[in-house]
């Protein structure tokens, strides 16, 4: 099965239904990864864009831009290498107040028993308590 890279506008087309027409493209695509009909990827970059815009642009909230993108992360067809981390890093994304990039970077570094070279004392933080907490 051929995988599909989608851009931020196919995500949030998806997720904010704001213009009908491209919405039903988006649904089309998107249910169909819901049960593995399609794989597609969604990258870092992308889902940095998607957050961007909901939090800044749209106003939505950390906590249910979490839950939604969570929601759409747990699709079958979501065929990212790096899921692991991009999940954990959504959920990070509702529980703090650290950007996205930097969830991202605190969830690879953890995941992947990397060691996180930060200036950023917050992000420091988030990282040791990730250390402490028990892994899956």
């Amino acid at each position: 099965m051929e995988k599909k890279l989608v851009d931020a506008n196919v995500v949030l087309r998806y997720l904010l239904r704001d213009d009908e027409e491209l919405f039903k493209l988006s649904f089309d695509l998107l249910e169909n990864v819901k049960i593995g009909k399609e794989i597609i990827e969604i990258t870092e970059s992308v889902l940095a864009e998607c957050v961007y815009v909901l939090l800044k642009l749209y106003g939505i909230d950390r906590i249910t831009i979490a839950e939604k993108l969570g929601e759409l992360f747990s699709y079958k067809g979501i065929g990212n290498p790096d899921k692991d981390d991009l999940v954990e890093a959504i959920k990070m994304l509702g529980q703090t107040q650290l950007s996205i990039v930097d969830c991202i970077l605190c969830a690879k570094a953890v995941n992947r028993g990397m060691v996180l070279f930060t200036f950023d004392e917050e992000l420091k933080s988030e990282y040791k308590k990730k250390l402490q907490t028990p892994q899956r």
